[in-house]
């Protein structure tokens, strides 16, 4: 009869267990792996912006497994992370960044991939075009508006006849913002100084160079240039040359101005591509598409330390002001 009775709740026992087990698995139905070039407030925005629509519509912590990964500024092991989270077979995978989206592509064509800020997914051969981007590749572009970024500086500075721009020769999504900055500055009467930096240590020393040739300094969203903003920061105080950007968490940093995207909005909608893929839609039949929306900040402090006053009608329309 004990024996019996141990039988019975041995069996109930692991009868539980067994459900238990069950529960989890079917808690973690929803897979979504995410990875990042670097780690640095723009992307780590995006990142934020993309749980929080999750969580909106229903997919938290206790029915999703979401794992991040940054790259820490390397392709390579930004390749790495992409074969090993393909080989984990999530639902969705999303790379933030160009190299991290590149990536992902190159990695897999059967799991659906969504990328995020990503400047030009044409150029970096993620898609072939934004309305039927086809296979299993869907995200959101953050193409800079270059020439409203070229006439915000010009309201600083109407004079202004030289622009330095530090970037990465070796990120796509840079070369391409220079590309266009070029194309638009030619039509202005600007002439763009290139100040090539491959790594994020030689930022300071290219951006040194810029003193005494430049009226002033425009960092573009360039994930190497953002990683070390401080240094060109450091370079406009010392040599009063005003620094701006093309990315509006840039300003908090020191950047006197910036004109671009609230990249927690992007990640937002991001998400809401995502959300469309984990209810059924096939990623390559959602259009791609640019971010909506765009921030002005500026940082009086920094204006002031830097040689620069703030227009009256930049400050009229400014959507937040750093003191």
């Amino acid at each position: 009869m004990k024996s019996s009775m141990t039988l019975k709740k041995l069996m109930t026992t692991a009868i539980a267990a067994a459900t238990l087990t069950l529960s989890t698995a079917q808690a973690a139905s929803v897979y979504v792996a995410t990875t990042a070039i670097v780690e640095h407030p723009a992307l780590d925005s995006v990142r934020d912006g993309i749980k929080e629509t999750l969580a909106e519509n229903g997919y938290n912590d206790q029915n999703m497994k979401f794992t991040y990964e940054s790259a820490q500024g390397n392709p390579a092991i930004a390749a790495q992370i992409a074969r090993k989270m393909v080989g984990e077979a999530p639902d969705v995978v999303v790379g933030i960044s160009t190299p991290s989206a590149q990536s992902l592509v190159s990695a897999t064509r059967d799991i659906p991939v969504v990328f995020s800020a990503v400047t030009d997914p044409v150029s970096a051969k993620l898609i072939s075009n934004y309305e039927a981007p086809g296979a299993n590749v869907t995200g959101l572009s953050d193409k800079t508006p270059v020439a409203q970024h070229l006439d915000l500086v010009r309201e600083f500075l109407p004079d202004m006849k030289k622009l330095g721009v530090p970037y990465n020769p070796g990120e796509p999504n840079a070369v391409a913002i220079v590309a266009l900055l070029k194309e638009e500055a030619a039509k202005k009467g600007i002439e763009i100084v290139e100040a090539p930096t491959p790594k994020s240590s030689d930022v300071m020393m290219a951006s040194q160079k810029l003193i005494g040739d430049v009226d002033a300094i425009y960092c573009p969203t360039d994930n190497t240039i953002l990683t070390a903003l401080e240094s060109v920061v450091k370079v406009g105080i010392d040599g009063r040359i005003p620094v701006f950007s093309g990315d509006t968490g840039s300003v908090e940093r020191g950047a006197v101005a910036a004109l671009g995207f609230n990249y927690h909005d992007i990640g937002r909608q991001t998400g809401e591509v995502i959300v469309r893929i984990l209810k059924g839609e096939k990623a390559g039949e959602i259009p791609a598409r640019v971010a909506t929306g765009s921030d002005l900040y500026v940082n009086t402090k920094m204006a002031q330390r830097m040689g620069v006053e703030i227009p009256q009608s930049v400050l009229d329309r400014a959507t937040k002001v750093i003191q």
